[in-house]
């Protein structure tokens, strides 16, 4: 069996070294010409993921040709912003059959499309339309799963089968993948997550304690949940690892990117320079933007989302933000309808 890990990223390089041993040949497709040819010399990811050696039947390739050439199976692990542009290069390549899954976390700008849609909108006219796309999510840090810290993560399709048997190809004795049918939710969640991590930064650079942080996920994770269902998905989905456990990790630790644009954010720190500060993309800055936009299609309240926008794009200060949050109208803590309200006999204060 043969897999194809597109993007040389720290994910893409985890988890190509995760799953090295349940496959006789991994490529894994860089992008840059002098890493690809440094991994060769060094069997090292000095830029993404220093300190891990990666195993020998992993393959750095500069070609999307000899990449995709005779793989089973396709991950893909890239930026959002640059999905339809590689999947473009990738259409030669890419045949009827192959297994093709999304590691991305994020969303397309304009066409507001998820990631396994935006794969669906390339290939549609040459391994055919509603092909059965698998996405790959969860509580992962990159520089962990290499190491070989216990992760658990979950990949959805739409098509059991699909999901079913990237579930048995990838589970190992260090990383443990459950099955979903609910793509929608899981890619919603894994995008979402990184615009509340923004804000937990803000709130932890601003030291304002560990209430204001358990607020904010436990408020963050209603609100991506709101969008999800919005756009078809389960709730349930939402509390698993996909959105709860996703939300809290990227929300607590100082290895997320995010939460590390938030920390400078409150810091002083322009934007602009914050990302130019180091090779790696915060997902969560380019999301934001589009998760207004999907928000008022859908005409979804995402307050934290909202001020994030307001800080990230409008110039707002993030002390102002976390006051405009605090001094929203008072209302429910669950949207219950007013139809189910008027039921005599039923408590819902």
């Amino acid at each position: 069996m043969k897999l194809a890990v597109i993007g040389g990223g720290a994910w893409g390089t985890a988890l190509a070294c995760v799953l090295a041993p349940r496959f006789d040949h991994v490529t894994l497709w860089l992008h840059e010409p002098a890493l690809a040819a440094d991994i060769k010399a060094t069997r090292t990811n000095h830029i993404f993921l220093p300190g891990i050696t990666l195993p020998a039947n992993i393959h750095p390739e500069t070609s999307l040709q000899t990449a995709l050439a005779e793989a089973d199976t396709v991950l893909s692990v890239m930026p959002s912003h640059v999905v339809r542009e590689v999947y473009t290069q990738m259409l030669p390549h890419l045949k009827p059959g192959m297994q093709i899954v999304s590691a991305t976390k994020g969303l397309e700008a304009g066409s507001l499309l998820r990631v396994s849609e935006v794969i669906n909108d390339v290939i549609a006219s040459v391994i055919g339309p509603d092909y059965p796309i698998a996405a790959l999510s969860g509580p992962t840090f990159a520089s962990e799963v290499a190491h070989g810290n216990p992760t658990a993560v979950v990949v959805a399709s739409t098509h059991p089968n699909v999901a079913a048997k990237i579930q048995t190809q990838f589970s190992g004795p260090t990383f443990r993948v459950y099955g979903s049918s609910d793509i929608t939710g899981v890619e919603i969640g894994g995008a979402l997550k990184n615009v509340i991590a923004i804000g937990a930064g803000i709130s932890d650079g601003l030291k304002l304690g560990h209430n204001a942080i358990a607020a904010l996920i436990t408020r963050g994770l209603a609100e991506l949940t709101r969008l999800a269902v919005a756009l078809g998905a389960q709730p349930e989905t939402l509390a698993g690892l996909a959105g709860l456990g996703d939300l809290v990790l990227t929300c607590t630790s100082d290895l997320s990117r995010n939460r590390q644009v938030g920390l400078s954010l409150a810091a002083g720190h322009k934007l602009g320079q914050i990302l130019s500060a180091t090779p790696t993309i915060a997902e969560g800055v380019k999301t934001t933007a589009v998760a207004m936009e999907l928000a008022a299609r859908y005409r979804v309240d995402l307050p934290i989302a909202r001020e994030m926008h307001a800080v990230l794009n409008l110039g707002r200060a993030p002390e102002e933000a976390i006051r405009n949050l605090m001094n929203r109208t008072l209302r429910n803590e669950v949207d219950v309808p007013a139809s189910a309200l008027a039921v005599p006999g039923r408590n819902y204060s």
